[in-house]
């Protein structure tokens, strides 16, 4: 995807829409998610669903924030080293200028009653966009009409929510099934 750093004022546009997108994931990094989507995929469309897909499943496996993991790897994908670069200071700076400016202040804000029911319906609101997402995906799954991978988002689900099995276990075993099994494309 290269072909989008071609574009006008592209590292401006890049920065701007990652910026604001940072200063909006509130609530977690897979808050991220129809963010990257709506942006990336709907509008810029510099992306398709399975690359955004594809992109945040790498983003949330690595090591590190999913917003900082998903801007590196956005970044470098449709700008290089410069767009890395570029989109990752967008995703740092929000949350760096709030930080800071809370920080001034943060006996104020930490025993704010008006603050802490802003922030619980943020709370909220960021719980409703992670079900969305997981809504989304699960249909696209359906979709598709492919045993093996449902089995496996129902495998996850039960192993954890009924079992206390360690999401990042769970995650390894998909992963070892999803390389085993799923390259084969009847399957996929």
């Amino acid at each position: 995807m290269q072909e989008a750093a071609a574009e006008k004022n592209f590292y401006w546009k890049l920065f701007k829409s990652t910026f604001v997108i940072s200063a909006f994931t509130i609530g977690g990094g897979f808050v991220i998610i129809p963010l990257l989507k709506a942006k990336f995929v709907d509008e810029y469309k510099w992306l398709d669903d399975k690359d955004a897909l594809n992109l945040v499943a790498i983003a949330q496996s690595a090591p590190g924030v999913v917003a900082a993991n998903s801007a590196i790897i956005l970044g470098y994908r449709m700008g290089g080293l410069l767009g890395t670069l570029v989109a990752l200071l967008a995703t740092i700076l929000p949350p760096l200028i709030t930080l800071t400016l809370i920080s001034y202040a943060y006996d104020s804000f930490a025993h704010n009653q008006y603050i802490q029911l802003l922030l619980k319906g943020m709370q909220c609101g960021a719980t409703a966009i992670i079900i969305n997402v997981a809504i989304d995906l699960l249909r696209k799954e359906l979709k598709k009409k492919l045993p093996l991978p449902l089995v496996i988002i129902a495998g996850t689900f039960i192993a954890n929510y009924f079992f206390n099995v360690n999401l990042m276990y769970a995650v390894i075993v998909d992963a070892i099934i999803g390389f085993f099994l799923l390259r084969d494309k009847k399957y996929a």
